[in-house]
């Protein structure tokens, strides 16, 4: 059987202000492709639904093996669920090591003969039925003991992405000869001469069984590392939760140093497919539709005298006059203003956001929950205003605030509530009062979603200012 494992970690920070920490740019609904089948659309899938739903068809396809932050679990569980996978498998990491342990606590949870699809969760692959194709012939070559890496087939000299040789060929594809790193231009446009290099994707194919022999000849204490921690999975609500303690110990590598360019058995498969990794805004405005002036435009946008720009809003109106070659991305809480050739030093304002602990680097002012969502609606000193929105069959934990009180105003819905020893229903237009230090909770027991307007009045009004009692997804502390 094929498992695919998707890596789903990581942050995405050089396309803030979409990716956030706590919403990565994997599990975000981006601008639409010119081919209009992969990129996610606004309300679409989200690059990591696409991950899986364009893989579909494959033969022997299993359910799938999801690698990715605790942070992110409830997240990601609801993205599965809404592509109908939910015989997937979700392994949260505590803290990145890269690929090569995580690949390895997949191949530890998979049966010996499994072949595992290794794909990250934030590619474009607009051609699916070639994807599938070469799916097909990794699969073959994996179950004959192969390690299998997709290279992609140039299109320019990039300097942003390393390089795989070919060497002999090997039956579909070519022996590795060799990976290389990211490359100056002039090697770079060497390597698009020659015919003998493609972009290395990152994605690969190989038994559970072959993978973790090869990672016991190559890197051993990686392996010893991934053993101890997967001996001590625990289960949680939907989640295989990875210790911290024994995970932690394990080197951080990636699966080219730790294994593909040691190993004697890798294979590379030429793959021609449009990919693109989509680690910039500039990679958004290369894959997407382009209208007369060159320019995406996503939103609410009027544009005079701009050409070859993206320039996306998300929540008001952006004008723009007289710019070329710039990158205009607006969020509820923030804007980013570039140089479309200067998209990479993105990832040195959100170092800057991080070091000053904003929370635009964090999140975003809507800020997703398991039960459902709230977004942030006003802000002053000693109150927060909050509109909450708790899907059917939601319901917050039983908790407490030390600092603060709430006042519940329902604007749609029937919500029932419990304050202290009280439980009742409050239906649209009906409100309540929540005092400092009382237990409380709201549930959703209806078939429509239930909104409120939240105020929040108090002396500190952080997140953090909540203690647990019960909660249905499992974020009780343990003691």
């Amino acid at each position: 059987m094929i498992i695919p494992v998707v890596l789903a970690g990581g942050v995405g920070s050089r396309l803030w202000p979409v990716s956030r920490q706590l919403y990565p740019k994997q599990f975000s609904s981006l601008a639409a492709s010119s081919s209009g089948s992969d990129i996610a659309s606004s309300g679409g899938e989200t690059l990591f639904q696409t991950t899986l739903t364009r893989i579909r068809g494959v033969t022997d396809l299993g359910a799938p093996m999801v690698i990715c932050n605790e942070e992110h679990r409830f997240l990601c569980a609801q993205q599965l669920l809404e592509i109908g996978e939910l015989r997937g498998t979700i392994l949260l990491e505590p803290i990145g090591r890269n690929t090569a342990p995580a690949v390895a606590l997949a191949a530890l949870v998979a049966a010996p003969e499994d072949v595992l699809l290794v794909l990250p969760a934030d590619h474009s692959i607009p051609n699916h039925q070639a994807l599938r194709t070469v799916i097909d012939t990794g699969a073959h070559l994996a179950r004959a003991g192969k390690l299998v890496t997709f290279g992609i087939v140039p299109t320019a000299p990039e300097t942003g992405y390393g390089y795989i040789q070919r060497g002999s060929p090997a039956e579909s594809g070519f022996n590795v000869q060799r990976f290389v790193e990211k490359p100056a231009l002039a090697t770079a446009q060497g390597y698009l001469a020659s015919g003998d290099y493609y972009w290395n994707s990152g994605m690969f194919m190989f038994t559970a069984q072959q993978y973790l022999a090869e990672l016991a000849l190559h890197a051993p204490d990686i392996l010893a590392a991934c053993q101890a921690a997967v001996a001590q999975l625990e289960a949680d609500v939907d989640f295989r939760r990875v210790p911290l303690e024994l995970f932690g110990a394990c080197r951080s590598e990636s699966i080219d140093y730790a294994v593909m360019e040691n190993t004697r058995a890798a294979v590379v498969l030429p793959l021609d497919a449009q990919w693109n990794d989509l680690g910039a805004w500039d990679a958004l405005w290369e894959t997407s539709a382009q209208d007369a002036q060159g320019n995406v435009l996503t939103g609410d946008v009027l544009c005079e005298g701009v050409s070859n720009s993206y320039i996306h809003s998300h929540s008001r109106l952006i004008a723009a006059v007289g710019i070329d070659n710039a990158v205009i991305v607006e969020t509820a809480d923030a804007i980013l203003i570039a140089d479309r050739n200067r998209v990479q030093e993105v990832k040195r304002i959100v170092q800057r956001l991080e070091k000053e602990g904003r929370p635009e680097s964090v999140s975003h002012v809507l800020v997703y929950r398991p039960w459902g969502s709230y977004e942030s609606l006003a802000v002053g000193d000693g109150y927060q205003v909050k509109h909450i929105v708790v899907k059917p069959g939601g319901t917050l934990s039983l908790q407490m605030h030390h600092h603060r009180a709430e006042h519940w105003v329902v604007i749609k819905g029937s919500a029932t509530v419990t304050c202290g020893e009280r439980v009742f229903t409050l239906q649209a237009n009906e409100s309540t009062f929540i005092p400092l230090g009382s237990k409380h909770r709201l549930q959703n027991l209806g078939e429509e979603p239930v909104e409120l307007i939240e105020v929040q009045t108090g002396s500190y009004l952080a997140e953090d200012d909540i203690v647990r009692f019960e909660d249905i997804y499992g974020r009780v502390k343990k003691p």
